[in-house]
């Protein structure tokens, strides 16, 4: 599914592959690297896969204003073993984000 995913994105939008986990992979703009995508099949510690992933300069600051906003904390901040400190939200509509810094 992740791959069928990428495919389609990249076909569709001239991206191309940048990191491929085989349950998340991300694609990025050929001419603006910084602007990319990813798309997973599930998520490989999480209880559920998020509909948007999001990039930060400071995911600590960002996670406490969602607990100051009374944000419902769908994973908690967690350093993940490939290179991310991240959390999910859950937004008003009941979409869930994925928030996260790259270490």
């Amino acid at each position: 599914m992740c791959r069928a995913l990428s495919s389609f994105y990249a076909d569709l939008l001239g991206l191309k592959p940048v990191m491929d986990h085989g349950w998340i992979a991300t694609l990025a703009n050929p001419s603006n690297p910084i602007q990319q995508l990813s798309v997973a099949s599930h998520d490989e510690s999480a209880p559920i896969v998020p509909d948007v992933s999001i990039e930060v300069d400071d995911v600590d600051a960002v996670y406490a204003l969602a607990q100051q906003m009374g944000a419902e904390i769908t994973y908690d901040l967690t350093d993940e073993a490939w290179g991310v400190r991240r959390f999910f939200v859950k937004t008003p509509g009941g979409h869930v984000l994925n928030i996260l810094q790259h270490r």
